[in-house]
């Protein structure tokens, strides 16, 4: 009797000392930072070696399911739907019988849960071995077992939430560059003088948008005026957007061209670098200031407006938009005489489209009848009154698009 109960405490000692030092192999494992792999193979080598498990599957989730050990089982698994076999076990569970060809080979199912959700089920054969020289596999080893396997999937969990912080940091980073970037490319000094009032407004939905804006003077008295959309979102628009204004800056910079001549480079040189993905809406103006004409061309784009605070003129003259097809079909130039004290308003398909809480756009009426009802105002205070009245029309609702206004008078 006296001899049974030492031998039972000395086995409960040594018990104990056995999960004190699995746990604190597997735990040093990972503070040093071995590899998922050192990991496992430490793990197998517990359950296989020190326990007596000589036939195991553990399956991980970490974006997808996967098959993380398989120790002494020869059956599929690879393409094995784990929610569906697996996903109802809550807790360690004995398997009598299953349809399931794969649980029919095993004896028990271990899960773990973390945080409510289900990241690992170990399959484990033969729990009803009794001692015999190595550490008693019966039923009351299967919570150490889930143990251990909760400290490695965890640990493997929080590596790859590491690795997906760490990426998502480097990706923010790499978008506020960019969206610096980008604002470097909007012209900052936009005039407000005796012969004009020049202001812009822009707000992207992300970090960086596809709109585009810009005011080109070409020497003393004429000036170029343009905005633009890009067909998509995010950096990619971007990218495209910021070739385009390169490519404009360029060609007036070198060379005087005339509005058709323009439009087909331009067009040439979207295809080229959209390869046909993506298009770009544009409208250009090009103003003298002495003579007071302005031509310009619309190139499928929202239609700016001409207007004296009391009617409007749409500047719809053009052609499709640019990157949609190889060549242009045809390419209308508008011509405008602009009197005293006139208005233009440019803009992108962000600012009418913009959706209230009851699906309702924003549209071009409302934006004209904020134009003529605040038409005394400076341009950079009407484009601060716009955007506050957009801001009043989504209410709760995020931006769906990227938004820009551009406001140009002539005295």
């Amino acid at each position: 009797m006296e001899e049974t109960l030492v031998k039972n405490l000395e086995h409960q000692i040594e018990l104990k000392d056995f999960k004190l030092n699995s746990l604190l192999q597997i735990t040093n494992a990972i503070n040093l930072q071995r590899n998922v792999s050192e990991i496992t193979r430490l793990f197998e080598f517990i359950i296989r070696e020190q326990l007596g498990f000589d036939k195991f599957v553990l399956f991980n989730k970490q974006e997808t399911w996967n098959c993380l050990s398989r120790v002494g089982y020869r059956g599929k698994v690879k393409e094995m739907d784990v929610d569906k076999v697996l996903g109802r076990f809550t807790e360690i569970t004995v398997i009598e019988s299953s349809k399931s060809a794969i649980l029919n080979d095993f004896d028990v199912v271990v899960p773990v849960f973390h945080d409510g959700r289900a990241l690992a089920y170990l399959l484990l054969d033969k729990v009803d071995l009794k001692y015999d020289g190595r550490y008693d596999q019966t039923f009351s080893y299967l919570s150490f077992v889930q143990t251990l396997v909760n400290i490695i999937v965890v640990a493997i969990e929080n590596r790859r939430m590491a690795k997906v912080n760490l990426h998502q940091e480097r990706f923010k980073r790499e978008l506020e560059i960019a969206s610096t970037m980008q604002k470097l490319l909007f012209p900052e000094d936009l005039p407000s003088n005796q012969r004009m009032d020049i202001s812009a407004r822009y707000t992207p939905r992300h970090e960086v948008g596809g709109d585009y804006y810009d005011f080109i003077p070409l020497g003393n008295d004429e000036y170029i005026i343009c905005i633009a959309d890009v067909s998509g979102k995010g950096i990619s628009a971007a990218m495209l957007m910021a070739n385009f204004q390169a490519t404009i800056r360029t060609l007036f910079q070198y060379k005087r061209f005339d509005m058709q001549n323009l439009m087909v480079e331009l067009n040439k040189k979207v295809m080229s670098t959209a390869k046909g993905e993506k298009f770009i809406t544009f409208f250009i103006a090009h103003y003298d200031a002495n003579s007071r004409k302005m031509s310009y061309v619309n190139a499928g784009h929202n239609h700016p407006f001409i207007t004296n605070g009391k009617t409007i003129e749409n500047l719809d003259k053009g052609c499709i938009g640019l990157g949609m097809m190889d060549e242009l079909p045809f390419i209308n130039v508008g011509e405008k005489t602009l009197k005293p004290n006139t208005t233009i308003v440019l803009y992108t398909d962000g600012v009418v489209e913009l959706e209230n809480e009851a699906e309702e756009f924003f549209g071009t009426d409302r934006l004209v009848k904020l134009v003529h009802n605040y038409y005394p105002l400076k341009m950079e205070d009407m484009n601060s009154l716009i955007f506050s009245k957009l801001d009043e029309w989504k209410g709760p609702l995020d931006l769906v698009d990227d938004t820009a206004i551009f406001s140009c008078r002539f005295f």
